[in-house]
């Protein structure tokens, strides 16, 4: 190999690792290796010149630049790293951590305020004894309201305004009643204790105390010797541990075509909340559900038998109940997704 060339890349090496050593952070690390190792680095045109080289002697120049490569490289990967921990002293001994002080708060999420009262819902009824029974959404017209006794044409009917889909007799349910078919007959002839929650939906005007979807909570109770005093005492049951021990409940006839007698639910509210006299529209008394003993009807056609047995049945929006326990005066809130508003639950 011609001496002229093993200088040359003995001048390579001595000249990098000079320099490199004289590099004071990384940022100068990194121009020596852009000039060493860069497209046009001297590294690269060491490695270049060896095609002047004679044939015979190529072989042995080409080693001796590698070596002086790997040797170059080598250096600069020690250093760099060296430069880096230097740096992370420094910046340590600038900025101390103090290992004492409390961490980042990480976000936590929460349950929405619906799913909060549907589980308190189903935690009172659970230690009554009743079991969640879920069904559809989508349901057919005869579901809906035939097998709940209102035929085609009933003016009941007009109690609840229907979304109708596409497939004729096919719609969005009303209300969670025609869980109460499903669900005898599925079970029949044993005794029922069930609620029923799920979404309803009814194509209404959109206002503070109305929305086109809305949860409900139905509860049924089938089997022998039922009477409106079971009804009477569950009711009153689930409104103390809802709503405290000492509410009082009333009840006040009314109609339903898929219960007889058919009756609602209020209990008295707080002489002390200042929003008593507008949640009670001055009576002092709130409704909270609708409620009565299963109409035969509706025994037949869940294939009862209502010469042997009887039931009674019971709606509620949790949603509403969360608006009264909270003074909630907007029923929208509960689906725009305002955190201002969801966070305080």
């Amino acid at each position: 190999m011609p001496d002229a060339a093993t200088d040359d890349l003995k001048q390579l090496e001595t000249d990098g690792l000079a320099e490199l050593r004289a590099c004071a952070d990384e940022a100068a690390l990194r121009a020596w290796n852009t000039k060493y190792f860069g497209d046009k680095g001297l590294m690269k045109g060491a490695l270049s010149a060896i095609g002047k080289i004679a044939k015979d002697q190529r072989a042995a120049y080409g080693q001796e630049a590698n070596r002086v490569k790997v040797a170059l490289e080598s250096a600069y990967t020690a250093a760099l790293a060296e430069a880096k921990e230097k740096a992370l002293q420094a910046s340590l001994t600038a900025n101390p951590l103090d290992v004492t002080l409390p961490g980042r708060i990480r976000p936590r999420g929460r349950l929405h305020p619906a799913t909060q009262i549907l589980r308190q819902v189903y935690a009172v009824f659970a230690d009554l004894g009743f079991q969640v029974y879920r069904t559809r959404e989508v349901e057919t017209d005869e579901m809906n309201f035939e097998f709940l006794n209102m035929p085609a044409h009933h003016p009941a009917r007009d109690m609840w305004d229907t979304f109708f889909t596409t497939t004729p007799g096919v719609i969005l349910r009303t209300h969670t009643s025609p869980g109460q078919i499903h669900v005898m007959r599925e079970v029949r002839p044993k005794p029922i204790r069930v609620i029923l929650p799920g979404m309803c939906y009814r194509n209404e005007a959109i206002s503070t105390r109305s929305e086109i979807q809305f949860h409900q909570v139905e509860g049924l109770a089938v089997g022998e010797g039922i009477t409106m005093a079971d009804l009477k005492g569950t009711i009153t049951a689930f409104a103390r541990r809802m709503f405290g021990p000492d509410r009082q409940v009333r009840i006040r006839s009314s109609y339903f075509p898929f219960t007889e007698p058919s009756i609602e639910v209020d209990i008295d509210w707080p002489k002390d909340d200042p929003n008593r006299d507008r949640l009670t529209k001055g009576t002092g008394w709130l409704e909270i559900m609708g409620a009565g003993m299963v109409h035969p009807n509706v025994l037949r056609a869940g294939g009862y038998d209502p010469a042997t047995v009887t039931g009674f049945a019971f709606g509620m929006g949790p949603q509403r109940m969360l608006m009264l326990k909270h003074a909630i005066d907007d029923i929208r809130l509960f689906w725009q997704n305002d955190l201002r508003f969801l966070r305080q639950f």
